[in-house]
């Protein structure tokens, strides 16, 4: 028997239940002693907001719109890296599950950026973009890999080392604003492109292919590219205005 997308996320365990969360939570938030009130209830913020985003893209009506509608795949994808990846990377950034701090060579942020780069372009290839609208293992992986490489390049920009912080987020504006940079390319090549892209696209309701296609390519230049320049903004604010991160200037 075939099994749904959503089978696949929630109740075969992929994504736990309200338990598992909130265990997953309180371990994450009250790990390091002597943490203020506030830190505390913006990371519980941060957290609840990434999960619920997760649900309403992964448990809703999408996953099975986006077999037909460009659009709907589009707003599953800028869903998961660009609005949930970075509320979970700050929920969990300088925290004990903060991979960041255990293996920062690895999470470097411009090669981080690099990793997304990668992976977002070979899935808007013909092909696999194909293959992820017809077949639900397809689909799994693609969210899957979407969502890995989102948190992959938030963390690398927001987490860390305290004694670190202030390189890494040097590095972080630059990886952030070097994603925003190929967001913005590939979603200018779909809205503004005079032929559909994909051959399987047949359009949605009143929608042309290619009114689809261009609505897609233009939700990914609004949502993707200013996620991560609001990101990279943000960064340099704190690096300027946090003595804590600027070098003290020599005598």
């Amino acid at each position: 028997m075939r099994r749904s997308f959503r089978f696949w996320i929630f109740d075969f365990g992929f994504v736990p239940g309200p338990y598992g969360w909130a265990m997953h939570l309180n371990q994450c938030l009250h790990y390091e002693n002597g943490r203020n009130g506030a830190a505390i209830i913006r990371r519980y913020l941060y957290f609840s907001l990434g999960v619920a985003i997760l649900a309403a893209v992964w448990l809703g009506p999408l996953p099975q719109l986006a077999r037909q509608a460009f659009f709907a795949h589009m707003l599953m994808h800028m869903g998961v890296v660009a609005v949930a990846a970075p509320l979970l990377a700050l929920a969990i950034a300088g925290g004990r599950f903060d991979l960041a701090r255990r293996a920062p060579r690895l999470f470097a942020p411009i090669q981080a950026s690099v990793v997304e780069l990668v992976v977002v372009w070979a899935w808007h290839s013909p092909g696999l973009h194909h293959a992820a609208r017809h077949d639900t293992a397809m689909l799994i992986l693609e969210q899957g890999t979407f969502f890995i490489a989102g948190v992959f390049v938030w963390l690398s920009a927001f987490g860390g080392d305290f004694l670190s912080r202030g390189s890494r987020s040097a590095a972080g504006i630059l990886a952030l604003l070097l994603t925003a940079m190929h967001m913005t390319l590939l979603g200018a090549l779909l809205a503004l492109s005079p032929r559909p892209l994909y051959a399987h696209m047949e359009g949605y309701s009143e929608l042309t292919a290619i009114d689809d296609q261009h609505l897609g390519g233009a939700i990914m230049l609004l949502i993707g590219g200013l996620s991560y320049l609001v990101g990279g903004l943000w960064l340099t604010g704190r690096l300027l205005h946090d003595p804590l991160l600027t070098p003290p200037e020599r005598a």
